[in-house]
């Protein structure tokens, strides 16, 4: 299994949610969202991006308006709906349970390892705590 592609697979499922959080904090530009994505070590392509931006802006969570650019053609600034706003916060809620829930087994499981290697070493078997010559003795 490779870890790039696990971790490419797990950042596509946040990316929306990333999106919408970038566009929380004000009206954005794409260039603008593909820098502070890049700023928190999220790496997205404007090929990934401008397919999200249009699906969101479909399902209505986004609006946006041109604004004339000194240096070239009109820039289209996205910013979010009231319902965009409303999902965001399901989004958040989603994503602060799922951490939760995987922080819960990472936690879970340092403690298992933990308590085994406790009980391992208290274990009347073990050849460590039997040998003399490893207790010092």
């Amino acid at each position: 299994m490779n870890i790039d592609n696990t971790a490419s697979q797990m950042r596509k499922g946040v990316l929306e949610f990333c999106i919408l959080s970038v566009i929380k904090q004000g009206e954005a530009y794409p260039s603008d969202i593909i820098d502070k994505m890049r700023a928190a070590n999220l790496n997205i392509l404007e090929g990934t991006l401008y397919p999200l931006l249009t699906r969101l802006k479909n399902a209505e969570f986004l609006t946006y308006r041109w604004i004339e650019s000194n240096s070239g053609p009109p820039r289209k600034y996205f910013s979010l709906t009231e319902k965009g706003g409303l999902f965001y916060k399901e989004l958040e809620a989603t994503w602060n349970e799922l951490a939760n829930a995987v922080k819960a087994l990472s936690d879970a499981e340092q403690e298992f390892t933990a308590e085994q290697a406790e009980q391992q070493a208290a274990s009347p078997g073990n050849p460590t705590t039997n040998n003399p010559e490893n207790t010092g003795n």
